[in-house]
């Protein structure tokens, strides 16, 4: 780890990332509770703020991939970062103005400015880290992000209800200006190409070699599948989650947040523990128990009528997966080429959150028609099935920290 926090590039990232993170977080919460209060709680204005924060996904993922693959990843965040600072001056403006409805336009510029900056960080990362490091770097991002599944929504409801909007407001103004003075401070190293990973084609020939790439690679194409398979899974049963604490336990709803909060502290763990254990053992173990695990606990859950017994099955499936996701995304950091990540993210991101919406849109009539069990039992299955696939990942008998081949295809620019 102290290679790790020795690295000036790394700690700025993580100083930079802490900072927005927080800031979504709190942008998010007072958003929400502000479109609660003026249009007395109108459910389709605040399921209209949710389409508005996932759109931009499955329209501009892939846009922002090919461009943050052809334009320089410091630049980006720093503008990215910019751009969020200024949104949330319009919102200021908008809101002292009477026009609270604009408010939905403004977080659409806020949404679209975040699917530039991820994958300029990962390619970042991706410059300024040895392969040998990565395993440790993605389990330490996996830790913040568990920190901030428990943390945010309190940080940014605390402020909101304590200060109000305005308050609200200008603590992002600090954070993500803040931000963006900190990633000022990065080496220009990291705005410099490595060999080969400059795009010299058009748009639309970046975005085909981008397609041909994942095409012609068995690593990510298996990983697709796995993808695929979790999210449809993980969309069948979080929205049943209050099902199960009301009716299979017996508990005022109001307990969902202490069964989250233990998953949420399981994943803090395991993302502390896949750093400390990053190059002893194999990523194809802790993949396959990560996804295995997550599937019995699954079928446990939705049987198990005991508290204490649930409870534990989402800390254990918390620490896991946590263990799991880090190895996923060591592996797409260190097998796929620099000049590619952009165009990956911008696949991966959408594909994974469309079949999380199409299996929460479909499990409330699945239900309907069978029973949660039937539904759970689903899901679980398809776990199991993703762990399986997992399996035949080319990382199955090799350890997570040892270097590998990346994969490499000729682009259009290159023929």
């Amino acid at each position: 780890m102290r290679h790790l926090f020795g690295n000036r590039a790394f700690v700025l990232l993580m100083v930079s990332d802490f900072m927005q993170n927080i800031g979504i977080w709190i942008r998010n919460m007072a958003l929400l509770f502000f479109i609660m209060e003026k249009s007395n709680h109108d459910p389709v204005a605040v399921s209209l703020l949710t389409v508005i924060e996932y759109a931009p996904i499955f329209v501009i993922s892939m846009i922002g991939g090919v461009l943050a693959d052809r334009w320089r990843p410091k630049r980006t965040m720093i503008w990215g970062d910019i751009l969020s600072f200024l949104s949330i001056l319009l919102i200021l403006f908008v809101v002292y103005a009477g026009y609270w409805q604009a408010v939905f336009a403004v977080t659409l510029v806020s949404a679209v400015v975040s699917q530039f900056s991820q994958p300029s960080s990962m390619k970042i990362i991706k410059r300024c880290l040895p392969d040998e490091h990565v395993p440790a770097a993605t389990a330490l991002s996996q830790t913040s992000m568990s920190l901030f599944i428990i943390l945010g929504p309190m940080v940014g409801t605390t402020i909101y209800q304590a200060f109000g909007l305005q308050a609200s407001l200008i603590s992002l103004l600090v954070l993500f200006g803040g931000s963006a003075i900190v990633l000022a401070f990065l080496p220009s190293s990291v705005d410099e190409p490595s060999e080969n990973s400059e795009s010299t084609g058009s748009f639309m020939k970046d975005l085909k070699a981008g397609f041909t790439y994942i095409g012609s690679s068995r690593l990510l194409k298996v990983l697709l599948v796995v993808y695929v398979l979790l999210a449809l899974g993980s969309g069948l049963v979080q929205p049943l989650d209050i099902f199960v604490i009301t009716e299979r336990l017996q508990l005022a709803m109001s307990s969902v947040q202490w069964f989250t909060a233990l998953e949420g502290l399981g994943m803090l763990i395991g993302g502390v523990l896949a750093a400390v254990i990053a190059g002893r053992v194999k990523g194809s173990y802790l993949l396959f128990a990560g996804l295995a695990f997550l599937g019995l606990s699954t079928f446990v859950e939705v049987l198990s009528q005991w508290p204490i017994l649930t409870g534990t099955m989402r800390f254990v499936t918390g620490v896991l997966m946590a263990m799991a996701q880090t190895v996923l995304m060591a592996v797409m950091m260190r097998q796929v080429e620099e000049k590619f990540i952009g165009r990956l993210n911008g696949v991966m991101t959408p594909m994974f959150t469309g079949m999380l919406l199409i299996g929460s849109g479909f499990t409330g009539w699945y239900m309907s028609a069978t029973s949660i069990v039937v539904v759970y039992f689903t899901a679980g299955a398809l776990f199991l099935l993703s762990s399986f696939i997992s399996m035949k990942l080319p990382i199955s008998n090799v350890p997570v920290q040892e270097k590998e081949t990346p994969v490499r295809v000729e682009t259009a620019a290159e023929a």
